[in-house]
C-alpha cells in the first residue's frame, strides 16, 4: 500500500519560494537533505528553517546562496559560516514556544523533511531522538516527507506517527549521527564537584550535552531517588539510572520516567532508549513547559552561558553582536525550577574563556544577547564556587560574582565596573 521512492524523486516537491523545515539534532535527514541541496540550481530563494542540526548541511553553502536562505531558530556549527557571511538569519524564540509558530501560522510549512524508525505491525513510526517542535511541523506542513531508518531507535511517548501522515518517504539503513563523551576538564571537575554538593536526594534534574553536565553526572553515584525533566541528556545518565541512582519516583509530573524531548549521544545511548519504556519522549510545549517543570520539588536546572556580568545578566546566544547559538530553553528551565519548591536555577561556566578572558565581566559586551535576566538568575558556578545570587542587592552580587571570577581579574572587573557605573540608580 505503501511504497518507498528515492530521496531525488521526494525532494522535487519542494519549489522555489518555499518554507522547508528539517527535523533537528541527530534527527536531521541527511539523505534528504543532501538530495534538495543538490537542486540547488533549479531553485530560488527556499527558506530552510530548523534548530541545531547534526550532520552536513550543503545547502548552507554560501556558494548556494541565491537557492537557499537559512532561518535559525538555533545557529549549529553546520550552519555558522552562512549566518557570519549574510546568507542566514537568525530567529529568537524559547523552545518552548517555537510549536506555536507553526500552529499559528507565524510561520507557514510547505515541506518537512523528518526522519523516523521503520513502521510497527500497526504502520506506527517513532520520531526516535527527537521530537522536539517536529509534532507542530508535521501538524502544520502542506507536504511532509520522511526518511525511515532502522538505525533510529523506537523511543515510547508523543512521538509516534503513522506511515499514512507522510506523503513520501524514502527508505536509508544509515547511522545516526552521534555525540561521543570527552573526559572533563580540571576546570570542569571542580565545577562538576560544586553543582554535585548543591544537588539533594529526590531532586529532578536538566541538563545538556557536554563536559559540565557529564562531571556533574560523574559524582551522583552515591545519590539517591533523582528524576529527569529535561530537554535532552546524553551518555551520562544510563549508568545512573541501571544503578537505581536516577528512578523519577519523586518527580512531581511523569513520576517513574526520564522526560525529554530529543536526545544526543554515542550508539549506547540510541540503543539503550530503542523499545525502552523508561525513557518518555514528549513535546518541547510539554517537556519546556514552566508549569510542568515547577511541579517537580526540588528541580534542579543546570545551564551555560557565554559571559555572565557582575549584576548577574547571563548572556548565552551571541558573542557581542555576533549571533553564536540561541535562546533554547534555557529561560523555561531557568524559570521553572526557580518557581520549583526547593528547586535550584544553576548558571554554571568556566571562570575564563580558551583565550584566557574572564568570563564574568563588570558590563557585557556591547550587542551582546541577555537571556536570562538579573532577576532570573539564582545560582552562578565556576571553578572557584558557587554564588549566590537569589535576594541580592546589585552590590552584593558584584561582591558574589568577583569572588568566584578568576583572581587574576577580579580586582580590575570590580574597578572597571565602579568607575564605569557613576550612576548607578535612576
Amino acid at each position: 500500500m505503501y511504497k518507498s521512492v528515492s530521496a531525488e524523486e521526494a525532494v522535487k516537491v519542494i519549489k522555489s519560494n518555499d518554507r522547508v523545515f528539517i527535523q533537528m539534532g541527530a534527527a536531521a535527514p541527511q539523505a534528504l537533505v543532501i538530495a534538495m541541496s543538490a537542486r540547488y540550481e533549479e531553485l530560488r530563494n527556499v527558506e530552510v528553517c530548523h534548530l541545531h542540526t547534526e550532520g552536513v548541511a550543503p545547502y548552507a553553502d554560501i556558494s548556494k546562496k541565491d537557492s537557499f536562505h537559512v532561518n535559525a531558530f538555533f545557529i549549529s556549527k553546520n550552519i555558522r559560516h552562512t549566518l557570519a557571511a549574510g546568507n542566514g538569519s537568525y530567529t529568537p524564540v524559547f523552545f518552548s514556544e517555537l510549536p506555536l509558530l507553526f500552529k499559528n501560522r507565524v510561520l507557514e510549512i510547505d515541506v518537512a523533511l523528518i526522519q523516523v524508525s521503520p513502521p510497527d505491525k500497526h504502520g506506527y513510526c517513532s520520531l526516535g531522538v527527537t521530537v522536539g517542535e517536529t509534532l507542530a511541523a508535521i501538524d502544520n506542513a502542506k507536504h511532509v516527507i520522511a526518511q525511515i531508518n532502522p538505525k533510529m531507535p523506537r523511543t515510547h511517548g508523543a512521538g509516534i506517527i503513522h506511515i499514512s501522515e507522510l506523503n513520501s518517504f524514502v527508505e536509508v539503513d544509515d547511522e545516526i549521527p552521534t555525540h561521543e563523551m570527552h573526559k572533563p576538564s580540571e576546570v570542569e571537575q571542580k565545577i562538576g564537584d560544586h553543582i554535585a554538593n548543591m544537588i539533594e536526594d529526590r531532586s529532578t534534574l536538566q541538563m545538556g550535552v557536554g563536559n559540565i553536565p557529564n562531571a556533574v553526572l560523574s559524582r551522583l553515584h552515591n545519590h539517591k531517588d533523582l528524576g529527569l525533566h529535561t530537554e535532552m541528556f546524553s551518555d551520562g545518565v544510563i549508568d545512573l539510572i541501571l544503578e537505581d541512582v536516577i528512578n523519577g519516583n519523586y518527580k512531581g509530573i511523569n513520576p517513574g520516567r526520564a522526560l525529554a524531548t530529543f536526545l544526543m549521544g554515542s550508539r549506547r545511548l540510541y540503543d539503550y532508549v530503542d523499545d525502552n519504556p523508561f525513557v518518555e519522549m514528549r513535546e518541547v510545549d510539554y517537556v519546556n513547559d514552566i508549569h510542568n517543570i515547577r511541579q517537580n520539588p526540588r528541580m534542579v536546572a543546570i545551564n551555560s552561558a557565554i559571559e555572565v556580568d557582575l549584576t548577574g545578566q547571563v548572556c548565552a546566544d551571541s558573542i557581542g553582536t555576533k549571533m553564536y547559538s540561541g535562546v533554547g530553553g534555557q529561560m523555561d528551565f531557568i524559570r521553572g525550577a526557580s518557581l520549583s519548591k526547593g528547586g535550584k536555577a544553576i548558571i554554571a561556566l568556566p571562570s575564563t574563556t580558551e583565550k584566557g578572558d574572564s568570563k564574568i565581566v563588570p558590563f557585557l559586551k556591547p550587542g551582546a544577547g541577555v537571556v536570562t535576566t538579573r532577576a532570573h538568575v539564582h545560582y552562578v558556578v565556576t571553578e572557584y564556587g558557587v554564588a549566590d545570587l537569589y535576594g541580592k542587592t546589585i552590590e552584593q552580587r558584584v561582591k558574589a560574582l568577583a569572588n568566584i571570577a578568576h583572581p587574576n581579574f577580579r580586582e580590575q572587573i570590580m574597578k572597571d565596573y565602579f568607575e564605569n557605573n557613576v550612576a548607578k540608580y535612576c
